[in-house]
């Protein structure tokens, strides 16, 4: 009688192989998350977290006060921009992903994207005292 192989389980090793944790995109489907997530592999201008990191930028970048992004135009960019990441450059990077995904997934995407830019595209508060 042939004898039985050892299982893998009893060996101390699994055949599933561990994936990396991916971000997860708030708001997006998980269809839409796994194309994000195949995209940033394939693509040479994209790392894993890219894109996740690059909403996040431009979402905390349009939440801050109307003095602090003031302040920033007036100095030409940000004074934290080279350690932390341009928020003008993680939105055009949006803006570059968008246009390589899907019709479906890229929709999904811009409905995020649209949320933080009609913050960015808010009138000013008047200053003037009304009389």
């Amino acid at each position: 009688m042939p004898r039985n192989r050892p299982r893998r389980a009893a060996a101390g090793t699994s055949h599933h192989r561990a994936s990396p944790a991916q971000p997860v995109i708030d708001g997006l489907s998980s269809r839409a998350l796994s194309e994000v997530h195949r995209l940033e592999r394939t693509r040479n201008y994209l790392s894993p977290g890219d894109v996740a990191m690059a909403l996040r930028e431009w979402k905390d970048y349009v939440r801050r006060p109307e003095r602090e992004l003031w302040q920033d135009f007036e100095a030409g960019g940000g004074v934290h921009w080279d350690c932390c990441g341009d928020p003008l450059d993680a939105r055009a990077l949006l803006d570059t992903v968008t246009q390589a995904l899907s019709p479906r997934t890229a929709r999904e995407l811009r409905r995020l994207i649209a949320r933080s830019d009609a913050l960015w595209n808010q009138p000013s508060p008047s200053y003037l005292a009304d009389d």
